[in-house]
């Protein structure tokens, strides 16, 4: 399975996070190291996994990569596009479930930004049930960006560098944050592209 990842990884992504496309957004402002972008809508195929954050990427990416590659109804094959995003799904409590069990759901939902111009109407349907199409709407993001491993470690350090940012400055965010990844796994650390995004409220 880690030897058909790599494979698909190498065929589908370039070195360079700027050869592929990415949604459309404009930068509001700028400080210390952070950017307030507005993004405009785009469409997404994405899975919800039960896995950890280290786990997800790795699990939902053949999934995806099927997806537009072509295991769709018309076999459709789309281009790879940027980034590849990931988010903690919250936790809900389900109320139609017996008290005996675990009446939770959450879990990691990967998302692929389809190209421009797809829109959920024109989008094939999968053959994949785990994979579903939606509209991400239009909305403000506060975004860092940094270089190095996809690390938890590394994560939680940027994170917690722009959320110090964000309050420092009184900006308020909402929502669970997402880690935005721009390169394939075989892309020398120093050179990769990673950014976390939180939602403004």
């Amino acid at each position: 399975m880690r030897r058909l990842l790599l494979l698909l990884t190498l065929v589908a992504v370039p070195l360079s996070s700027h050869a592929i496309e990415e949604p459309d957004y404009t930068i509001i402002k700028t400080f210390d190291k952070v950017e307030l972008r507005q993004y405009a809508s785009y469409v997404v195929a994405q899975v919800v996994l039960d896995s950890s954050a280290e786990d997800a990427g790795n699990q939902a990416f053949p999934i995806l990569a099927g997806y537009i590659f072509g295991k769709n109804k018309g076999e459709k094959k789309f281009a790879m596009t940027a980034p590849v995003t990931q988010t903690a799904v919250p936790v809900r409590m389900d109320m139609t479930a017996p008290v005996t069990q675990t009446a939770v759901s959450g879990g990691m939902r990967v998302q692929f930004v389809l190209p421009k111009g797809v829109t959920l109407a024109t989008a094939p349907e999968p053959i994949d049930t785990r994979v579903q199409l939606r509209v991400v709407p239009s909305g403000t993001w506060a975004v860092i960006r940094y270089a190095g491993s996809w690390s938890q470690s590394n994560y939680l350090e940027h994170l917690r560098a722009l959320k110090a940012s964000l309050d420092t400055a009184g900006v308020a965010t909402q929502g669970e944050p997402v880690l935005a990844r721009y390169n394939a796994p075989f892309t020398p650390w120093f050179m990769r592209r990673n950014e976390i995004w939180l939602a403004l409220r």
